[in-house]
C-alpha cells in the first residue's frame, strides 16, 4: 500500500477542511494516510477515520525574530532528517499555509499543492503581491499544481507561463451520503423558535414532527434564503445580504434569511442587522450540520466577492436547493440556468437576484453525485498515481 501524506493549517469548520475530510475518508482504504496539521484542532477531528495518522508541524511564534528564526530553522532540520522523501505522494491541501508547504515539498518528490481561491482579489488585483505569495510558496518546487476551478488556474497561468504543464483542474469531492443523512436530523427548538419566532410555541406536536423528520412545513410560505460560511466580509460580502434585505423589506416583500457561520466580521453583521432592525434576518451561528437548515430553505445565496469553488455548491445541489450566486469562480459555467442563477458580483445584483426569486421564484434541476464523485476520484487517484 502506497504511503501518502497531506497537509493542511486545521480541522476547523470550513470549505476546505470540510472538502479534505471527505477526501481522506475516500483515499483511506486504498493508501496510508499520513496527515499533518500545523495545529491539532477543530470539530472535524474526530471525524477522520483512525487508520490516518495525525502529526503536527508547528512552526516558532517566538516575538524575537532572531530566536523564533533559529528555532523553526530546527524544526525544519529535524522534519527533514525524519521525513524527506519519505512518501510515495504528499500534497498541501491549505494553500495558504506555508509551514503546509513546506511539509508537502519535503516529503515527497512526487508532490502537489490545491489551490482553492482566485488569490489576485485577496491581493486586490496587485499583480506583484500576487507573484510574491506563490513565490513564498515556492509554487515552482511543486510537480504538480492542483486547482479546483479553470478561472483560478487561467488567472494563475497569465502570471507563471512557465508553470502551464504543472497546472490542472480538480473539483472537490463531496460526501453525498453523509450529507443526505445529516439533512434529516432534528433542528433543534430554540433554533425554530429563532427562524418562526414565538408562534412556534403553538404549533402542534404533529406539526413539530413533520417540522424536525422533513422540515417540510415551512416550505411554499415565506420564502427562506440561506446563507452558509465564514464571515468574512472582504471575501464573502454578507453585507450585501443585509443592504438587499433592507431593500425588499421597505417594498413590503415577505420573507426570512438564515445566516449561519462565524469569523472576523459576525459582530459587525449582528450590529448593522440590529441598526437596520431586520426582524427576518436571523444569526443562528456556526453549525457542524448545516444541512436541515438547508432543507427548511428555499434558496441558497452566496453573496461573495470571489471564490475558488465553492463546496456549498454542491452540498445545495446534492439536498435540490436552488442557487442564487454571484458572478464567482466557475459559476456562469456550472450553475446559471442548471442549478440556479448566477447574478452580478455587487450589491445591487445581489438586491436584484433576491427579488426576481421572490417575484417569479427559481428552479434547480436533479443533481447526480455519484457520477460527480466518480470522476473526480479517478482525477484524484491519477494525481497520486503519476
Amino acid at each position: 500500500m502506497k504511503k501518502i501524506l497531506f497537509s493542511a493549517y486545521s480541522l476547523d469548520v470550513g470549505g476546505i477542511e470540510t472538502a479534505l475530510v471527505t477526501l481522506l475518508k475516500y483515499l483511506v482504504k486504498d493508501y496510508d494516510i499520513t496527515l499533518v496539521l500545523e495545529k491539532k484542532q477543530g470539530m472535524f477531528l474526530e471525524d477522520l477515520p483512525k487508520e490516518i495518522k495525525i502529526i503536527t508541524y508547528t512552526p516558532s511564534s517566538i516575538k524575537f525574530n532572531f530566536v523564533r528564526k533559529a528555532i523553526s530553522f530546527i524544526k525544519q532540520f529535524i522534519f527533514k532528517l525524519k521525513y524527506k522523501n519519505k512518501y510515495d505522494f504528499s500534497a498541501n491541501f491549505a494553500t495558504y499555509s506555508m509551514p503546509a508547504s513546506f511539509v508537502a515539498r519535503t516529503a515527497s518528490q512526487n508532490n502537489a499543492i490545491w489551490i482553492h481561491n482566485n488569490y489576485m482579489n485577496f491581493y486586490d488585483n496587485n499583480i506583484g503581491q500576487y507573484r510574491k505569495f506563490f513565490k513564498t510558496l515556492k509554487i515552482q518546487n511543486f510537480k504538480k499544481i492542483v486547482f479546483v476551478s479553470e478561472l483560478d488556474k487561467k488567472v494563475f497561468i497569465a502570471q507563471f507561463p512557465e508553470l502551464i504543464k504543472n497546472t490542472l483542474v480538480c473539483n472537490n469531492l463531496i460526501n453525498y451520503e453523509r450529507i443526505q443523512k445529516l439533512s434529516n436530523e432534528k433542528i433543534p427548538d430554540e433554533d425554530l423558535e429563532k427562524i418562526f419566532g414565538k408562534g412556534y410555541k403553538n404549533i402542534t406536536k404533529e406539526d413539530k414532527k413533520v417540522l424536525n423528520s422533513s422540515n417540510s412545513l415551512a416550505k411554499n410560505k415565506i420564502p427562506i434564503f440561506i446563507n452558509v460560511g465564514r464571515h468574512d466580509e472582504k471575501q464573502k460580502k454578507i453585507s450585501r445580504i443585509i443592504e438587499a434585505t433592507e431593500k425588499l423589506n421597505k417594498q413590503g416583500f415577505d420573507f426570512k434569511v438564515l445566516l449561519i457561520g462565524k469569523g472576523t466580521n459576525t459582530k459587525d453583521y449582528q450590529n448593522l442587522i440590529k441598526e437596520k432592525n431586520l426582524n427576518n434576518i436571523i444569526m443562528l451561528g456556526a453549525k457542524k450540520n448545516p444541512y436541515p437548515y438547508f432543507k427548511l430553505s428555499d434558496c441558497f445565496i452566496l453573496s461573495s466577492q470571489f471564490e475558488g469553488y465553492p463546496v456549498v455548491f454542491v452540498e445545495a445541489q446534492i439536498l435540490g436547493l436552488p442557487i442564487l450566486t454571484t458572478n464567482v469562480s466557475d459559476s456562469k459555467k456550472d450553475i446559471d440556468g442548471i442549478y440556479g442563477q448566477v447574478v452580478e458580483n455587487s450589491e445591487k445584483g445581489v438586491y436584484k437576484g433576491m427579488k426576481q426569486v421572490l417575484e417569479k421564484g427559481i428552479t434547480s434541476t436533479k443533481f447526480d453525485p455519484e457520477k460527480f464523485n466518480e470522476e473526480i476520484t479517478q482525477k484524484v487517484k491519477q494525481i497520486i498515481e503519476n
